[in-house]
């Protein structure tokens, strides 16, 4: 008995050291929660056990390499945040096929391409919408069957087939053949490609981002001994998990048995944060700037007493927070106030995101360091991290070890360097394997086990990681100076009145900002002015110049400390924002500034007239 016993450890061991799935299901299967996954619907949370997950996964398995599908083989996921994404994800990876995920806010060009270059066999919708949006694509390439989460869907549709009838088909295929699954399973290899990731770029066509079992598993084993997470806690998955960001927390979060609810979308996530209560959690700048903003507005609308406590309690939350940080001595006065602030404006900010929050991990664009201040005396630590698609998850702080404006020390086994023209290079097990037939832009990017990043940084002493700008996104001034357009955003983002920013100024003296303002703030701001006569039209409003002057005189006020040539002395508000559709933003919410440069270009000229 105990030889059977330790022959199955090993087994299993093995298992889960050669795929994704062999990892993420044993993980899951040893936690064994009753809330491994859950989800909402019809206004209430509903959760999946671990052994009703495991299961689902192994007869989705099945019942795809029913329908044909063999390693190797690429299967489009396109979907929502919902548990169906992960069973379908890890069921595609289980037989050794290669999924491939699309934004549900990915360009129909973008999506004809992807289908047409992975050379993709099938395809998982998740909702007649999507079905519908995607219609015109799909018509363009000849896959052998459309799954769909949404059972109703299918019905209607040739080739269609429903997530719970292939599911069906597994079960009863899986009692003929008790051992399929893990045959299935045995057979994946670490070096086996688990995932194409095409990225969204911000110029020309997405590349195939080529993904291996063992890249995943090395970063999901390096993580989880690098941050304290584990089966006492709760996540809330806001982002979408066709992000690398997101699906690598995901699979970090069942790695390390937390219980992972999904948030259907960005618009419901301050309602879901009270309701879950998550102890730890992944985002994005944009999430912090709009809770942040809307904090602030909240707290300005107030009269007298109480709008002096808030401002009062801002200010010494500002301070505390960057002394703590940098390690400063804090006076007793300071201490005594910052408890007081606590009491009085921060602890509504902490019940805000449900009351039990230890700490955000938070990717993309750089944090300013003032909302991470805030968010620090709140009591809501912000660890900024660092990766790519073609790195997954390279660094982050530490709750012990965090440090505002780096992106922390790289997690075990991964190793930075710093090029001589400052550009960031990273090596590891982590590193992608190249792009999908495109050998040549590889070779440009992986030399000598190095991957090129295209990021610009330093090292601390301390060993913490500094990102200071995308190489790409660098651009000289008249005077020959260098200007790191990011960071600056990330300033004027600190602003009340700033939704979206863009700096601009290539070969000018000086440079200058696009912004679209929040114009609930500004309006306010006008009728605190006196200006009952403001514009009510956004067009309008844009060119009228008391709304340009109280926005203009904040961005100076926010960048009088930058060096002279760096400084924002100019601005246009833009009445319309910056959107995925509207060709601006990639589906990672990155700005194409050379969409922004061409749409906008004699606006700029006007400035600089």
């Amino acid at each position: 008995m105990a030889k059977a016993a330790a022959k199955k450890t090993d087994s299993t061991t093995s298992r889960e050291a050669s795929s994704v799935p062999g990892l993420i299901l044993g993980a899951v299967t040893r936690h064994n929660k009753t809330d491994a996954l859950n989800y909402r619907s019809e206004g209430k949370w509903h959760n999946i056990p671990a052994a009703e997950f495991v299961e689902r996964v192994q007869n989705t398995a099945i019942g795809l390499a029913s329908l044909g599908v063999r390693p190797g083989d690429r299967i489009v996921l396109l979907s929502e945040n919902r548990p169906e994404w992960s069973i379908a994800d890890l069921a595609i990876l289980s037989l050794g096929a290669i999924n491939v995920p699309v934004y549900t806010t990915q360009a129909l060009d973008q999506v004809d391409f992807i289908l047409s270059d992975s050379g993709a066999k099938a395809i998982f919708i998740s909702n007649r919408r999507l079905y519908k949006q995607m219609q015109s694509v799909l018509v363009n390439h000849r896959l052998e069957h459309l799954i769909f989460f949404d059972e109703e869907v299918a019905e209607d549709v040739e080739r269609g087939i429903g997530l719970s009838q292939l599911e069906q088909r597994g079960k009863e295929l899986a009692q003929q053949r008790p051992g399929a699954f893990d045959a299935y399973l045995q057979a994946v290899r670490p070096d086996d490609l688990a995932t194409i990731i095409y990225t969204s770029g911000t110029t020309g066509e997405p590349k195939g981002v080529m993904l291996t079992h063992n890249n995943f598993i090395s970063n999901v084993v390096s993580i989880g001994k690098g941050l304290p997470i584990g089966p006492t806690d709760v996540a809330l998955s806001v982002l979408p998990l066709s992000h690398i960001f997101e699906r690598d927390g995901f699979y970090v979060f069942l790695y390390c048995g937390v219980s992972v609810h999904y948030s259907a979308s960005f618009d419901q996530v301050g309602e879901n944060l009270r309701e879950v209560a998550p102890t730890v959690m992944t985002a994005v700048p944009r999430l912090f700037e709009k809770v942040y903003h809307r904090i602030i507005k909240k707290g300005m609308s107030e009269k007298g007493f109480k709008k002096s406590v808030f401002m009062r309690s801002l200010e010494v939350g500002q301070q505390y927070g960057e002394r703590k940080d940098k390690r400063k001595w804090i006076s007793p006065r300071l201490r005594i106030e910052q408890r007081l602030a606590s009491k009085l404006v921060f602890s509504k900010w902490r019940e805000g995101v449900g009351g039990r929050l230890r700490y955000f991990v938070s990717g993309g664009a750089p944090l300013s360091p003032a909302l991470s201040y805030s968010y620090l005396a709140a009591g809501i630590p912000i660890l900024q991290g660092y990766g790519a698609t073609e790195t997954c998850i390279v660094s982050a702080n530490r709750p012990d070890n965090n440090h505002v404006g780096s992106v922390g020390i790289p997690f075990e086994g991964i190793d930075i360097k710093i090029a001589e023209d400052g550009e960031i290079l990273v090596r590891g097990p982590n590193v992608m394997r190249g792009y999908y037939g495109q050998p040549e832009a590889t070779a440009a990017v992986l030399k000598d086990g190095w991957f090129y990043t295209g990021d610009v940084g330093y090292l601390a002493k301390d060993g913490q990681l500094f990102i200071t700008d995308r190489k790409k996104d660098l651009f000289k001034l008249s005077n020959g100076k260098y200007v790191a357009p990011q960071l600056i955003e990330s300033l004027l983002k600190q602003s009340e009145f700033v939704s979206q920013v863009v700096v601009v100024g290539a070969g000018r003296k000086q440079p200058v900002a696009l912004i679209v303002p929040d114009w609930e703030s500004l309006k306010a701001a006008l009728a605190e002015a006196g200006e009952d006569d403001a514009p009510k039209d956004r067009a309008e409003l844009s060119k009228y110049p008391p709304a340009v002057k109280i926005v203009q005189r904040d961005i100076a006020k926010l960048t009088s400390e930058l060096v002279d040539y760096e400084r924002i002395r100019r601005i246009a508000l833009l009445p319309n924002e910056f959107t995925i559709d509207g060709g601006e933003l990639t589906p990672t919410l990155k700005v194409k500034r050379k969409v922004i440069d061409e749409r906008y270009g004699d606006l700029v000229e006007e400035l600089y007239n």
